[in-house]
């Protein structure tokens, strides 16, 4: 399957969330987002973005769902805002039953994402955050399936590129 990719760099919390907006606003029931990047990389910022994206309203708090796993967010999609940094392996993930969310009629995001490769549905589109600098930050889109392909190319054109 051939990749499509594309990286942005941001300069500040406002940016990500920026780019998340942007993101958000493209996105469709069934489209699920595989998040990936250290502690403190921007990834709930981000989330915050897509939510608004999404149509989720400015004033609804988007917080990191570490002890709850899952946040369900209403828009003009539902948005899943899954975690699992707090679990152990697949074995915890398939026991907690967020596997199902990925196969919901709404709009997925799985922060670290590469803690369960073997339960992400084919047409994830993963976005892998590094951090730069204390306030610089690398984002990477990336996907192989049609969809992904899709969604990085209509945020290339609505964007004018990175």
């Amino acid at each position: 399957m051939l990749k499509k990719k594309v990286t942005y760099s941001t300069t500040s919390a406002q940016e990500t969330i920026e780019l998340g907006r942007r993101l958000g606003s493209l996105l469709h029931t069934g489209d699920v987002l595989a998040v990936t990047g250290p502690l403190g990389s921007g990834k709930t910022w981000f989330t915050k973005g897509v939510g608004l994206g999404l149509g989720v309203p400015e004033k609804t708090v988007i917080t990191s769902p570490s002890f709850a796993l899952v946040n369900e967010y209403k828009g003009r999609h539902v948005f899943y805002h899954m975690d699992l940094y707090r679990l152990a392996g697949l074995e915890e993930i398939l026991a907690s039953g967020l596997e199902e969310y990925l196969h919901e009629e709404a709009v997925a995001l799985v922060e670290w994402a590469d803690r369960c490769p073997d339960i992400l549905p084919a047409q994830i589109l993963t976005v892998s955050f590094l951090i730069e600098g204390p306030n610089q930050r690398r984002l990477t889109l990336e996907g192989g399936h049609p969809r992904a392909r899709e969604i990085i190319e209509a945020l290339l054109r609505e964007s004018g590129g990175p």
